[in-house]
This record gives structure tokens, C-alpha cells and sequence, in this order.
């Protein structure tokens, strides 16, 4: 089965961390103590210390000072070696330590001594003069003889003081249970419903009749009132549940609650605003991921910071990357682009698939029946073009464009005109680690028939979105997805090697048939030339059953093609009958988002929730927006309007997945400079930031620590180290930025 990259972190396996209140207890009998000498009365032996530190006794502590001027974390330290862990087994760590002076962290790992250096458990706790107590739990995720506890203390421009005592790591300890806060059992979309639109919540309770509600507005003041309907064991969250529906309420307000069986939900409002704000910010989080220049601060206020990968030390840059050994013989001017998640790697196919929704997200605009091209044109988004008489939108896409354009193989080449798959370091970073301060060298991947056709399709489909703007640009982009066209046909079955997940994802995908049908459409769309038009209707995936439970995403872009040939107007053969198949697709996901008690067009297989499932639920509700956009049936509006409601509070978490929308919501996404739950000198993620979501598999230790055996909708937790269920990526946003807009619209 295609998936995303299946070891995002190989290094930083980061691993439970569950804070404990009170001091370490007394060991028992069967809790055993692994470090040697964690109180320092006379010596400070075996402890270690790199040669920048100067470490001693200090009136029975272990005493560090730290040089500034350094640049990671790992550049200064002091630690013990030799340590053995056991797979499966739960320890305590703890220590108590101060920092002078005020405004410095240490980064506490448990991991391996010897390359590749993997992490179990990291913590990053702010220290004070005083001194404060740190007691953590983690389960260890092998077995091992060389394990290593660090105190790491790089990465200051100032010089400082570290004093640490009591240090501990005590094997045999009793694990942490988790237990997620889920709040009120009313669970509301906590952002806004529209006043013409529906209303649906879900109230989770042992009540197996009817039960009374209450809308109430901010005043408190009952609104409306009526029934719950039962609806038994939800499977996706294994609660029993009930589902309200209050749509025959339109009034516009704020602060609104609903009471249900005792309980009263978070609040919400009952208006467009928010949607209006979401088409925006969803949109404003790919200036903050652009590689290659710095952020400005007076466009986002808290998230400036230097260019990153422009060959400024300790960058390696991206302005001539080689190739990884034996692959190639020459190098590439690969700067800009989006950086791809949380990791400083740019991809190709996730590149491609993200640029086109955002192109698609425009284009859309221009042709529907609800379209609104001004609210993302010149000036709307607050970038550096903005003033440039381009619609803010297309220059954020051609950001990655510019850099998608740079991957491919130059002419004379053994494999000219195709695009290498990926360019990221060489090696897993730590986390926090800011793209300036990336010090890893930089490599270019092998070419892959899939990088080549996103190149194709994404290029064919700027050149006639950007002609009215740039005609040389939309040339270039043209030629460019021509020579790629060709050069796919010439090299069909080039894959990415699976194991290629060193320093980044492998995104591999062995299957190119839809990749092909996808650039044939869009080359066709743009030109009106018979060649593409005969391999649309000639590939098999044309008249395939595309609408998958997963929905599309970079390995299944059918639907990218399907969805365009429906919409974008064309003489194509038969157009008729694609628009019917986005339609049929569209009454799939109806009846699925019909079955759910929690209201998403969203039903895996065996419950199993794939890895990025809520930006799966965005995209199943993007298909039935389209079908109302084709059909302009008011069922398929309120059904794309409802599977929003899932991601913004409406589900068995009782929290908005995106940042900054909702009362609680994911702010603690996987990243290395949105790590404020690390350092607290750096920021959250950007109102509008999509998490992930729950994820069955559970990919990271950190999750497994604390959700094995969840169930579907329980997969997820908003912790930075669980990089399976709550990453963020271009990918994920771009399918919030498009529905947000068709939200939006709909007001």
C-alpha cells in the first residue's frame, strides 16, 4: 500500500515523557537503579563532560560552565555512559538542576552513546537559579548495554552556569496511564457553524433513549431545545453516543453552548467570520515554511527568522547540492521551496500534490458557481509580493514552483528532463534546530518517474493559471512540464527506493499509472493537444473507481486529475461522465459521513485510521464540495460544510486540530522551529497550523508509550515527539486552505 514516509525519525525516536508531581519514590524491591553516582558527595566519576565544558564538584553538586557561542544542543554536555536499558521496561528519570543565569534550558536525553546517536527520551525543561526537580517516565524501545544519559547545554550565544544533583534513573518502575482530557461529553464544532448551514453535534453518554438539549446563547438564554437521537456504539471511538441536530437554529452570534445529559459544551459561534480568517491563515502557513529567505517579522509577528540552507555557516546550503554517492556526477541550485513538515527536507511528490491544491484552490475560484477570486488576491496573504498585482495565492505557489522547476536533471544528462525525488540532509536532526542552524550536509536523491509527473502536472497546470500575470514564467513552466511529459514516458518504472529514509522521508510509490493520468490531464487542460487527450482517455484510471475510504493524497493522485477534468472547462471527450463519477464519489462520502455519529466522511478499513487521516476527511469533503459545485445541490453543500465539524471539535477528543481555532486545540505539533514545548523561545505553530491526527499504527515510541491498543479516533496525542499523529506538513495545509475557502464561500 502507498503510504507517507514510514520512519519519519529514525534518530530522534523520541519516547514518553509524562511529568510526575511529587519527588521520586523510595525504590522497591523490584526497581533497580541504573546510573552510578547521581549525588556527587566526593567525586564526580564516571560522569563525563565534552572538552568546551568545565565541570567540578560544587558543594555536593556536579557543576558545569558553559561556553556561549555554541550552536546545538549537543555541542556542550556533560553525561554517563554504559548504561543498560531493556525493551519494554519503564524507568524514572530524574535530577534536580539550576541554570544562572534565568533564561537557559538543558536537554535531557536517554539514548544510544554511539552513532547513530538515536533518542528514546528528550525533555527540554527551562531552568532557574534556584533550582527546580524533574521526574519523568519513558519505556525503553530496545535492549541495550550502551545506553546514555546526557545533559545537554549547547546552543547559547552566552556563557553560563549548570548545576545539577540527584540524578536518577531507576529501571522497573511502574508505567504512566494516559488518559486524554476530553472535556465536556457534548462535543461541538468549537469554531462556528454557518447561520444557513448545518448544525450537528454528538453527546457521548450511557443513555440508550432520547434525551433533552438546549441551545443557549451567551447570555444564556435557551434558544432553541429538542431530542437526541441514539446511535449505539460508535466504532471509530467505541463510546456509546447520541447525535443532535440544532440546524433549524440561524441566528448569528457568539458564545453559544449546547446542554445535553448534564453536561455543556465549549462554546462556539454561529457565523462566517472565523472561515473568512481560516481562508487566510490556512494560507499564511506556507510563508513561515519557505526555505531559502528569511522571515520577516513585521508579516508574521513572532515567527521571523533567518534565511535558511543560503550557504550562510553552519549551513551547507542548497545552492549547489550534490547528489547522494554514485547517483550523479554534478551539482544543483535547489534553493527556496517550502520546507516539507517538520523536518528541513523538501520533496517533489509532496511539493507537487501541495502546489496544486493551492493552484487548484485559486482556480477553483474562477470557475464556481460560489467563487470568490478577490479574498486571496494581491495583498490578502501579507508576504513579501504582496503590491505586485499577482493574487497573493499564486505567489505562494510559485515559491515551491521555482524550486520544483530547479529538481530537474539538466539537459545532456543521462536522464535529462526528469526530477529527482527529494533533497535533505544527510543524516536526522535533533530537535529544536532552526534552518539556519542546520549544520548537515545536503543531498540530492535519485529521479523517480512520480517526481517527474508531479513536475508535469504542477508546471502544465501554472503555465495557464500565471499566463494572464507572467507570460515568460508560464512558458518556462510549460517546456518544462513538456520536457518532463516526454522524459516520464521514456523512464516509466523509476520508483523511490523504500529504504531511502536517512536524514528524510522515502515517499515511496510504485505505482505510476495515476501519476501519468494526472499530467495528462493538466497538459491537456493547458494546451487542448489531442496527445494528452488520447492518454487521459486511454489510461485505465480514467473510468477506475478512484474514491478510495482514504481519499487521495501524494501516492493517489487520481483524484487530482478527476476533480480538475470535472471543473476546469474543457472539449474533452465524454467531460460529461467524469463529472457524473466526482458526483458519485461525492454520494460515497455522503453516506459515510451519514453513518458516522461523529459526522466525517470517513470510514477506514478495520477502523484503522492511515497516518495524516484528518487531512483524508478534508480531502473526502473536498469531493463532495465539488459535487456541489458541479451540481449545485444543496446536500452536497451541507455535506462538505458537516465533515469540517470533525476536525475543529466534533470528535471523540473533544479539540480542534488546528492551531489557534477552537477552545483546545493541537498546538504542540512536530517541528523543529514551532518548538516552543521544547524551547520556549520559539513559537507554537501559526494560527491555521493543521495537526495530522489520530493514527492507528502509531508509528513513534512516544505514542506507543501512551496509545497503544487506542482506538481509531484515541490514535492521537499533541505532544512535539509523536511525529506519527502530529506532525504538520505542506500537504496536510493545503487541503485545509482549500476547504476553508470553499467554507468561507459559502457564507
Amino acid at each position: 500500500m502507498k503510504r507517507r514516509k514510514p520512519t519519519l525519525l529514525s534518530l530522534m525516536a523520541l519516547l514518553a515523557a509524562a511529568l510526575v508531581a511529587s519527588p521520586a519514590s523510595t525504590a522497591s524491591a523490584d526497581e533497580v537503579e541504573q546510573l552510578r553516582n547521581g549525588t556527587f558527595d566526593t567525586t564526580t566519576d564516571p560522569w563525563w563532560s565534552t572538552g568546551n565544558v568545565t565541570a567540578g564538584l560544587s558543594e555536593g553538586r556536579l557543576c558545569a560552565d558553559v561556553p556561549g557561542g555554541t550552536t546545538n544542543a549537543w555541542d556542550a554536555a556533560v553525561g554517563q555512559n554504559d548504561l543498560t536499558l531493556v525493551k519494554g521496561e519503564s524507568y524514572k528519570f530524574a535530577f534536580t538542576a539550576s541554570g544562572s543565569p534565568e533564561g537557559h534550558a538543558v536537554r535531557a536525553i536517554v539514548g544510544l552513546q554511539v552513532a547513530p546517536y538515536d533518542t528514546w527520551f528528550e525533555i527540554s525543561p527551562q531552568l532557574t537559579p534556584a533550582g527546580d526537580g524533574y521526574a519523568y517516565t519513558f519505556t525503553s524501545p530496545v535492549d541495550t548495554t550502551q545506553g546514555q544519559v546526557g545533559l545537554q547545554l549547547g546552543g547559547s550565544a552566552d556563557a553560563w552556569r549548570f548545576c545539577m544533583d540527584d540524578v536518577s534513573l531507576l529501571g522497573g518502575v511502574p508505567p504512566e496511564v494516559y488518559e486524554p482530557d476530553t472535556g465536556p461529553r457534548v462535543r461541538v464544532n468549537q469554531v462556528a457553524y454557518l447561520p444557513s448551514g448545518p448544525k450537528n453535534a454528538t453527546l457521548v453518554t450511557d443513555a440508550t433513549g432520547a434525551l433533552p438539549w438546549q441551545l443557549r446563547n451567551a447570555a444564556g438564554t435557551v434558544v432553541a431545545h429538542g431530542s437526541s437521537v441514539p446511535r449505539g456504539t460508535d466504532a471509530s471511538s467505541a463510546q456509546n453516543v447520541h447525535s443532535i441536530d440544532f440546524g433549524s437554529y440561524r441566528k448569528a452570534g457568539t458564545g453559544y453552548t449546547l446542554v445535553a445529559d448534564g453536561e455543556t459544551s465549549r462554546p462556539f459561534d454561529i457565523g462566517a467570520a472565523a472561515y473568512e480568517q481560516l481562508r487566510l491563515d490556512a494560507a499564511k502557513y506556507y510563508y513561515t515554511q519557505r526555505s531559502g529567505i528569511a522571515i520577516r517579522d513585521d508579516l508574521r509577528p513572532g515567527y521571523g527568522r533567518a534565511a535558511g540552507h543560503v550557504d550562510v555557516a553552519p549551513n551547507q546550503g542548497d545552492s549547489a547540492v550534490p547528489c547522494q554517492p554514485g547517483v550523479c556526477d554534478y551539482t544543483l541550485d535547489v534553493t527556496g521551496g517550502w520546507y516539507d513538515a517538520g523536518d528541513h527536507g523538501k520533496y517533489v511528490v509532496n511539493g507537487g500534490i501541495s502546489t496544486w491544491e493551492l493552484l487548484s484552490t485559486y482556480e477553483r475560484s474562477l470557475h464556481a458557481r460560489t467563487g470568490q477570486p478577490a479574498k486571496l488576491g494581491d495583498g490578502s496573504l501579507a508576504i513579501p509580493e504582496s503590491g505586485n498585482r499577482v493574487p497573493d495565492i499564486l505567489d505562494e505557489a510559485r515559491w515551491e514552483l521555482e524550486f520544483l522547476l530547479k529538481m530537474q536533471v539538466p539537459a545532456g544528462q543521462p536522464l535529462a528532463g526528469m526530477a529527482h525525488h527529494k533533497i535533505h540532509d544527510e543524516q536526522w536532526t535533533g530537535l529544536p534546530l532552526l534552518p539556519s542552524a542546520d549544520p548537515q550536509k545536503r543531498e540530492l536523491h535519485p529521479a523517480t518517474t512520480t517526481a517527474t509527473l508531479n513536475l508535469a502536472a504542477t508546471a502544465a497546470q501554472a503555465a495557464r493559471l500565471y499566463k494572464p500575470y507572467d507570460k515568460a514564467f508560464a512558458a518556462k513552466a510549460l517546456a518544462a512540464a513538456r520536457t518532463a511529459w516526454t522524459a516520464a514516458l521514456a523512464h516509466p518504472e523509476l520508483y523511490a527506493d523504500p529504504d531511502d529514509g536517512t536524514g528524510g522521508g522515502a515517499y515511496p510509490d510504485t505505482d505510476a499509472s495515476d501519476e501519468f493520468y494526472w499530467a495528462a490531464a493538466e497538459l491537456y487542460l493547458t494546451t487542448g493537444e489531442k496527445r494528452y487527450a488520447d492518454h487521459v482517455l486511454a489510461s485505465p484510471v480514467h473510468t477506475a473507481d478512484i474514491w478510495g475510504a482514504l481519499g487521495y493524497d501524494w501516492a493517489r493522485t487520481a483524484a487530482a486529475a478527476r476533480l480538475d477534468l470535472a471543473t476546469v472547462p474543457s472539449r474533452l471527450p465524454g467531460r460529461d461522465q467524469v463529472r457524473r463519477s466526482v458526483v458519485q464519489g461525492a454520494d460515497r462520502y455522503l453516506a459515510t459521513l451519514g453513518s458516522q455519529a461523529y459526522g466525517m466522511p470517513y470510514a477506514p478499513a478495520g477502523n484503522l485510521y492511515d497516518w495524516g487521516s484528518n487531512h483524508q476527511i478534508l480531502h473526502n469533503g473536498i469531493v463532495i464540495a465539488t459535487a456541489y459545485d458541479v451540481t449545485g445541490a444543496a446536500k452536497y453543500r451541507d455535506g462538505a460544510l458537516q465533515s469540517v465539524d470533525y476536525l475543529f471539535g466534533r470528535n471523540a477528543l473533544n479539540m480542534s486540530y488546528v492551531t489557534g481555532y477552537g477552545e483546545v486545540d493541537s498546538h504542540n505539533q512536530h517541528a523543529r522551529w514551532y518548538a516552543h514545548q521544547l524551547d520556549p523561545s520559539q513559537p507554537n505553530p501559526p494560527r491555521g497550523t493543521l495537526a495530522g491526527g489520530p493514527n492507528s499504527s502509531i508509528q513513534d515510541p512516544y505514542a506507543q508509550s501512551k496509545l497503544t491498543g487506542c482506538v481509531g479516533q484515541f490514535c492521537y496525542i499533541d505532544d512535539i515527539q509523536s511525529w506519527s499523529t502530529n506532525e504538520h506538513t505542506i500537504n496536510w495545509n493545503s487541503a485545509l486552505t482549500r476547504m476553508a475557502s470553499f467554507v468561507a464561500d459559502q457564507a
